[in-house]
């Protein structure tokens, strides 16, 4: 396709503005965390490392990470397995309200967190009677990152087909060593994937996580609790970036592993369909 260079320069511009946008508040949190003084002034007086000695040693910022790192790991765990299951019913079976099935699965990312907070606490302490603990968080966050997941294992499993599984079908494997050998290899790459997107929404999520939580805090929380005391303000910076390093980490992994094309039938697929044949026998 042939683009102008007037074109090519307004594209060039617009790209430039739009990450000038979204990244430049991000960048000034992270020149904060350095900064000398504990008032917040630009320009900055000075830098240090003193706010990050201080932020690993604070025993509140110790227990929220591992919180944070406890809620995001469960809630990523029961997602791949709710979301893969979804996935396997809905791209390869069909039966009525399929499609509505799937709206559903996918419907809770679209809800104000608000919302879903408040519907997820009045069932945990009204209906349910549960108290509110790091296992509602985790059930809470689990709710959206089904989704990510689904949406990625959907993806991959509609471009892969099904000629490989009935193949492998066909040579005498069961439906277990089919998708071991055939289905679970090409699905891996975008599981993963959508674990690292769930881990990070899970991670940076604060409003579910305020209707759910009990008595302990992760980090989102923790920012916010402080945000407004001055003398903790640098250390809010340095945490601040410390969360927008955990949360770059899973994308950055996620969109390189979505990028990984699918093999072909003859290059790939009719080995492992042969070997789920070969494993049965």
């Amino acid at each position: 396709m042939h683009i102008s260079p007037g074109v090519r320069w307004v594209l060039r511009i617009g790209t430039a503005i739009t990450l000038a946008f979204i990244y430049i508040p991000l960048i000034v949190i992270a020149i904060y965390a350095f900064n000398e003084s504990r008032s917040q002034a630009w320009p900055i007086d000075g830098f240090t490392l003193e706010w990050f000695e201080r932020a690993v040693n604070n025993p509140g910022v110790r227990d929220a990470f591992w919180t944070s790192m406890k809620a995001a790991l469960g809630a990523t765990a029961v997602a791949l397995l709710l979301g893969t299951l979804a996935a396997m019913a809905v791209s390869r079976y069909r039966f009525f309200g399929r499609e509505t099935i799937s709206f559903l699965i996918i419907l809770p990312i679209a809800l104000p967190g608000i919302v879903t907070g408040m519907a997820l606490n009045s069932t945990f302490t009204q209906v349910l009677g549960v108290d509110l603990s790091l296992f509602t968080v985790i059930v809470g966050h689990a709710t959206f990152c089904i989704v990510v997941v689904f949406n990625n294992a959907v993806a991959r499993l509609r471009r892969s087909g099904t000629s490989l599984e009935e193949a492998s079908m066909d040579l005498g494997a069961n439906g277990w060593l089919t998708f071991r050998h055939v289905t679970f290899p090409t699905l891996r790459t975008a599981l993963v994937a959508g674990g690292l997107l769930a881990f990070a929404l899970s991670l940076d999520e604060i409003i579910v996580t305020t209707f759910t939580i009990g008595s302990e805090q992760t980090l989102p929380i923790w920012i916010f609790t402080n945000y407004a005391r001055p003398n903790q303000l640098p250390i809010v910076n340095v945490v601040g970036l410390m969360v927008i390093l955990l949360s770059i980490i899973p994308v950055y992994l996620a969109n390189r592993l979505s990028q990984d094309p699918v093999g072909t039938p003859g290059a790939a697929g009719a080995p492992a369909a042969a070997g789920a044949a070969g494993a049965r026998g």
